[in-house]
């Protein structure tokens, strides 16, 4: 593919710039030019995934400096599924505030792009410490999006959500340079040769800084005990970026399966797996606290945003048991967990915007304009994010417990998934029953001034329950897609010959 493995990252980037400096005053021609770049984006980044799914791992080379010493883009079928997926998110986004939000605060349209330009960038690049440079892009970007629009309210969860991330930041330079002490790289590829070769003397401190490196990313998958930060940011973002913010937690799940497969996969030694202990418990816990809390949610917001940590502890679960079937089905759901939760958080802004004064509070209150059209959407939604047949959620479902059969903790992830499924089912019926049908019952219509309900957020909405549709309909295509995936990450080999040139002949097992 030459240069075009390079451009989902160029992009946005020239983009935002080119709307900052030539059309911050017209806000129209920057939602044509934010728009243009991204239905772009999807299209190129469609063309990547076709082109990964019939070729071997490419690597782009910036610079022309050659692996392990330059930058290097990488791009193979887990990079570019999931570049595709932020372009497909994006696009939905991007929509949904051309109608009103971006009007809220300046510079939306540029930060956005910046914010797509990082999560690419955090996809596609094969340098652990170019991953800390892109997490950076991506958050400084985010930071401005969350606080979009101000409110008093949204100023206290996002100085939380700076801080925490910073934090998280200072983590992710001690691991990385501990890494680097020990094995001279920082190259993904090159430090699959590399581990395995660490002297014992030397051991301590890679898995010192390896395990600080899987805490800061677990701190970017809202995973247990450091999710604590999610519920309030994402529950107090404006809705399009807490739609957006349904990718940025897959961006820690995927560090961590890209770095603890790769460089800390079965190749690696005594450091073989080393995620793996951790993360499965933490999973579990993660899963039962997110439907705890959406059981308990008074605010509409606030029980999406538990969904999404609820989801989230599903997700990493099948990533802990690390085995080619459990991969394949936990992408699967990751597909499915990103739509769901960006359909309930735009759907949820559409419910509370209507209801005036009642806004999202989870209580019961008059009708209001389009509530039957709100209460089918959110519907489908709700039934999809708490895995009822017989949409996306339902199958993920599936093919993670029947990944999970043969594990030692197949009983435990048995039983918690089904057990926290029903809760799902019970805080989101609960919380469709108090908006829509005892709401039914209730006297007057709420109207809200000055409001004209753009079509355009409902196309939006609609196309991201779309996206859950055409995963149901066309779940076994995707998950041959997805089963090939998680062959090629269990099988380094093309990897690392893709970006160093050839394997040395240090490496175990070659």
């Amino acid at each position: 593919m030459g240069h075009w493995i390079v451009v989902p990252i160029l992009l946005p980037a020239v983009m935002a710039a080119l709307i900052v400096l030539a059309v911050r005053h017209d806000i129209v021609l920057q939602r044509i030019f934010s728009i243009t770049a991204t239905v772009a984006l999807v299209a190129v980044t469609l063309s990547l995934v076709i082109f990964a799914n019939n070729n071997n791992p490419e690597m782009y080379a910036l610079g022309d400096w050659p692996a392990p010493f330059g930058i290097v883009i990488v791009l193979d079928r887990l990079s570019a599924m999931m570049i595709f997926l932020t372009s497909i998110l994006g696009l939905g986004v991007i929509l949904f505030a051309s109608s009103e939000w971006d009007k809220r605060g300046q510079h939306f349209h540029a930060l956005f792009q910046f914010q797509l330009m990082g999560v690419n960038g955090a996809f596609l690049t094969g340098d652990v410490f170019n991953l800390f440079v892109f997490f950076e892009v991506l958050l400084i970007a985010s930071y401005g999006l969350m606080l979009h629009g101000a409110g008093a309210e949204r100023l206290k969860a996002g100085m939380q959500y700076i801080v925490i991330n910073l934090t998280g930041s200072s983590l992710f330079l001690v691991g990385v340079g501990m890494i680097y002490a020990v094995t001279g790289t920082l190259n993904m590829a090159d430090l699959a040769v590399q581990v395995p070769l660490v002297a014992a003397g030397d051991a301590a401190l890679l898995r010192a800084g390896a395990l600080i490196l899987l805490l800061v990313f677990c701190v970017k998958a809202a995973l247990v005990p450091v999710h604590f930060w999610l519920p309030g940011t994402y529950a107090n973002a404006p809705a399009p970026v807490a739609a957006l913010f349904a990718i940025m937690t897959k961006v820690g799940a995927y560090s961590i399966l890209r770095v603890y497969s790769l460089g800390f996969g079965e190749n690696a030694g005594d450091m073989a797996w080393l995620a793996q202990p951790y993360i499965l418990p933490a999973a579990i816990v993660t899963l039962a606290i997110g439907m705890i809390g959406v059981l308990a949610a008074k605010r509409l917001n606030g029980l999406i945003a538990f969904s999404v940590i609820g989801s989230m502890g599903t997700l990493l679960i099948s990533i802990a048991l690390f085995t080619p079937e459990s991969i394949s089905a936990g992408l699967y759901y990751l597909l499915h967990s990103t739509f769901a939760g960006a359909a309930l958080f735009l759907i949820g802004d559409l419910v509370a915007s209507r209801r005036g004064q009642y806004g999202d509070r989870l209580n019961t209150a008059p009708v209001f304009h389009q509530s039957g059209l709100l209460a089918v959407l959110f519907f489908i939604a709700a039934i999809a994010m708490a895995g009822m047949p017989p949409l996306s959620g339902f199958i993920g479902k599936l093919l993670i417990l029947d990944a999970a059969r043969d594990s030692a903790f197949g009983v435990w992830i048995w039983a918690v998934i089904l057990v926290t499924s029903l809760m799902g089912i019970v805080g989101f019926g609960r919380a469709g029953s108090v908006l829509f049908w005892k709401s039914a019952s209730v006297e007057g219509v709420i109207e809200v001034e000055g409001a004209n309900w753009p079509v355009l957020p409902i196309i939006a909405a609609c196309g991201m329950l779309g996206a859950l549709v055409v995963l149901t309909v066309f779940a076994a295509p995707i998950t041959d897609y997805l089963q090939g995936t998680a062959a090629q990450l269990f099988d380094t080999t093309d990897y690392i010959r893709a970006v160093l040139g050839e394997i040395p002949a240090t490496q175990p097992g070659q």
